[in-house]
């Protein structure tokens, strides 16, 4: 890798990183944050302050892929989309002192949402644009959330305990921060993502109206190339798995095992560690072996790792799975997100890595919801074996899929385009 290729990939890296910090500094503490906010404490207003921000992911994120792929142009809308959802961190503790209530709280959240998901999104399709593999790409992406997510819980619960709204006003100094970086960053639009190819493609996939709603626009991009719809079921499913541990992990140590705010954080951060550390090699690998196996055999062992950790015994027990689990996160990822690529032109990649994210954060919300309810109205147990389920059943129903796909595009006489 050159050095050229390696400085913009490691600061893109850093503001993905940077977001994912922002978000997961929050998550330890959140039972004292919306009872600071005025909410009841419990799993179902922690539900809905969750819900509340992905919503806006979904609603927004091919909004500012399509957006870019039009401009020609994505570092202007990085850097926006991060002092916006920092600006709604910093008004966020002002509102119990304004009398506004919680549901006032969930709007604010929606916005926020609506700012970080562009910051987001965008970042990791510039990784994207970059050349020196897909796989290598977006294991740098992978390995900016996993390392994100682990210092995010770690500090969010050792701030949590100081008091409730340090984690939010560090989160906005952190997505300052990532404004920062962003902008030292030179657009690497491919020249075939210039404004004039990117409109025809954007009036092919019926992107061009940047009005309509992101999911309507994820799934015409799904009419127009149906071999996304694979990884992006996967993708679904995998961060269904994120929003489950976010939510229903955070009361499960607490709950179950007595944790307090630091010791959920040392929790999440197990399972984050292993698999930001791993993604780029593993993603590296998924370049050379091809995305079969990682999809495949990392989802299955996915989900059988999630279900032992519900069905741990004691503490030490539950801990030393999370590492587990993220090792076998770590073999997914990188290779689902890499798959994207491999099945699309460059001028289209921002939609596609858009429609990517608007189904990943639908898997976010309906972990929230499902895991939250489920966790509820039954017992832990049995949400970890529900999720964990799911991600096993979509590695075996897929099969057929993955592999012919995987062969396809890995041929020398297809390009990813005619996939």
């Amino acid at each position: 890798m050159s050095h050229r290729l390696a400085r913009p990939r490691v600061r893109l890296a850093l503001v993905v990183w940077a977001v994912l910090v922002s978000q997961v500094l929050l998550y330890p503490g959140l039972d004292g944050l919306i009872a600071a906010l005025g909410a009841p404490g419990g799993i179902r207003a922690g539900m809905w302050f969750l819900v509340a921000e992905f919503a806006a992911f979904v609603t927004f994120a091919v909004a500012w892929g399509a957006a870019s792929d039009s401009l020609g142009r994505r570092t202007p809308l990085v850097v926006a989309g991060a002092l916006g959802g920092a600006a709604c961190y910093l008004l966020l503790p002002q509102l119990p002192a304004l009398g506004v209530g919680f549901g006032g709280v969930l709007l604010l959240r929606v916005l926020g949402g609506a700012f970080t998901i562009g910051a987001f999104s965008l970042g990791i399709t510039m990784l994207m644009d970059l050349a020196g593999g897909n796989g290598r790409n977006m294991g740098a992406a992978g390995i900016a959330i996993g390392l994100g997510a682990a210092l995010g819980s770690v500090v969010g619960g050792q701030l949590a305990a100081v008091d409730s709204f340090a984690p939010v006003y560090a989160g906005a100094v952190v997505l300052v921060a990532a404004a920062g970086v962003a902008a030292t960053v030179r657009d690497t639009v491919a020249a075939e993502a210039t404004v004039g190819t990117a409109d025809s493609d954007a009036d092919r996939n019926g992107n061009a109206d940047l009005t309509a709603p992101s999911l309507g626009v994820a799934l015409a991009t799904l009419r127009s190339r149906p071999s996304l719809a694979v990884p992006y079921a996967f993708g679904f499913i995998d961060r269904l798995t994120a929003g489950f541990f976010s939510l229903v992990g955070v009361f499960y140590f607490g709950d179950v095992f007595g944790l307090d705010a630091a010791g959920v954080g040392v929790a999440l951060a197990l399972f984050f560690l292993p698999f930001a550390l791993l993604q780029y090699p593993l993603g590296s690998l998924s370049d050379r072996i091809g995305r079969f196996i990682p999809v495949v055999v990392g989802s299955i062992g996915y989900g059988i790792a999630i279900i032992a950790v519900g069905a741990a015994p004691i503490v030490e027990v539950a801990m030393a799975l999370m590492v587990l689990v993220g090792v076998a996160g770590a073999f997914v990822a990188p290779a689902t997100m890499a798959l994207v690529s491999d099945l699309c032109a460059p001028a289209e990649r921002g939609v596609a890595m858009g429609g990517f994210n608007v189904f990943g954060s639908l898997g976010f919300l309906t972990g929230f919801l499902l895991g939250g309810v489920v966790a509820d109205a039954t017992t832990y147990l049995t949400a970890f074996l529900v999720v964990g389920g799911l991600e096993i059943g979509i590695a075996l129903f897929a099969l057929p899929a993955v592999r012919r796909l995987t062969r396809e595009s890995s041929s020398p006489t297809q390009s990813p385009a005619e996939v």
